[in-house]
């Protein structure tokens, strides 16, 4: 094997370049005019044809897909007319498919570049052949051989160097993909490992929250507790309201951290599948909250038999949340209604909870399932804004996906699918 170690000098090389993006076809004058290279550039195929009758160029760089003519036809035209047949042609090709290459082969296409391409590799192959074009060759044409691929017949009129040269840039083209699945894959484990220590790292501070802030938090109730039992004949009204609001500050306190810490372990929590009756946990759900709030006024509908496969916990908490919300926005309704059931959307299955309340601007809707942020504040409404993000994270677990649409003082509708999950009915 001989290697050459001849600097690449391409000056004075005639190239026309045929492309119908402006941008790919000045990228490529520029790579290759910094060589020395005259390029003059072709929209399309027949515009080609048109400017080698006027001049002829040294070599062809040609992309397969243009309009009009694309480049395995030019290359046919080239190679079958006998005042161009010995100009090589190089084809820009992303060669993601097998035909490419027997395609390349049946027109006489002398090589190809792989896109995306880099100067250094465009360079040292152009080079290449312009070694080439220096050994003798054989004065007549092949004559041609019929391959049979795809239950499809193609003739090859390719030498057997430009054969060789079009399979040696398929296999440099599936070494290079290789190296980069083999660079991903590199990438992606190391990327797996830091999730697993930030994964575990995440474990350690929920444990550190939930044993060294739940303990202060538990001390401060209970001595509350304590003065107010022991001590709370020697305070005045105030004080005593003092000492309630503290109790009451590191009850809500507690509860951020507990809903924090579940909303956290959403991700890791495995998803133990079976059949879920939503029907019967939304009318479980609907009587515990009549149970808290006898006095309210609330049309529950509930449609029957509505079914799907997912973990009956997890979706307890998309239920809780979702008509728990209903119940909540429509409080200061007089007479407030709610619904559960499923409907149709661009021809699947989809389940909904409807309520008449408060409603929301749809302007706004992109903020609904972002973690703490609310579209009322806590004077109109409680509550800490995690419940409709922990639905989403639930939901996406299962495959799934939910939306939402509203108006103003009009209510809103929930909508949520569950990915494969079809046994709605």
């Amino acid at each position: 094997m001989e290697d050459l170690q001849t600097e690449p000098d391409l000056t004075g090389e005639e190239i026309l370049v045929i492309e119908d993006s402006s941008t790919q076809a000045e990228q490529l004058r520029y790579m290759l005019e910094k060589h020395g290279c005259h390029v003059t550039i072709a929209g399309n195929g027949r515009e080609a044809l048109t400017v080698m009758a006027e001049r002829k160029p040294g070599l062809i760089i040609t992309d397969v897909v243009m309009p009009e003519m694309d480049g395995y036809e030019l290359c046919r035209n080239v190679k079958g007319d006998e005042r161009f047949r010995d100009i090589p042609v190089i084809l820009l090709t992303s060669l993601s498919d097998p035909h490419d290459v027997i395609r390349g082969l049946e027109c006489g296409a002398d090589n190809f570049i792989t896109k995306p391409y880099d100067e250094t590799s465009l360079v040292l192959r152009i080079f290449s052949m312009q070694m080439e074009r220096r050994q003798p060759g054989t004065a007549d044409g092949p004559a041609g051989l019929e391959v049979y691929f795809d239950c499809r017949k193609f003739l090859i009129t390719a030498d057997r160097r430009q054969a060789v040269n079009l399979l040696l840039s398929t296999y440099e083209a599936a070494i290079q993909k290789n190296r980069e699945l083999s660079s991903a894959r590199d990438e992606l484990r190391e990327s797996n490992e830091r999730l697993e220590a930030a994964n575990r790292d995440l474990e350690a501070f929920g444990y550190t929250v939930s044993h060294d802030l739940r303990s202060p938090l538990t001390c401060i109730n209970g001595y509350c507790q304590l003065l107010l039992e022991l001590c709370s004949a020697s305070f005045d009204e105030q004080c005593t309201g003092f000492i309630k609001d503290i109790s009451d500050a590191a009850d809500r306190m507690e509860h951020l951290v507990t809903t924090i810490l579940n909303f956290s372990q959403l991700a890791r929590k495995e998803i133990d599948r079976q059949t879920v009756s939503l029907s019967r946990l939304a009318r479980t759900i609907s009587l515990d909250l009549r149970m808290r709030q006898p006095d309210r006024t609330v049309t529950f509908e509930i449609e029957e038999g509505v079914e799907v496969g997912g973990d009956l916990k997890l979706l307890q908490v998309v239920l809780e949340n979702l008509i728990g919300n209903a119940w909540k926005y429509s409080g200061k309704q007089e007479e407030a209604r709610i619904e559960f059931g499923t409907t149709e959307y661009e021809g699947k299955p989809v389940c909904f909870v409807r309520d008449n309340g408060a409603g929301f601007d749809m302007s706004q809707s992109d903020k609904l399932f972002s973690a703490f942020e609310r579209l009322h504040s806590s004077s109109e409404f409680e509550g800490i804004g995690i419940g409709l993000a922990t639905v989403q994270r639930i939901i996406e677990r299962h495959g799934g996906r939910v939306w939402a649409e509203g108006e103003v003082g009009k209510g809103a509708t929930f909508y949520f699918t569950l990915g494969a999950c079809r046994n709605i009915h």
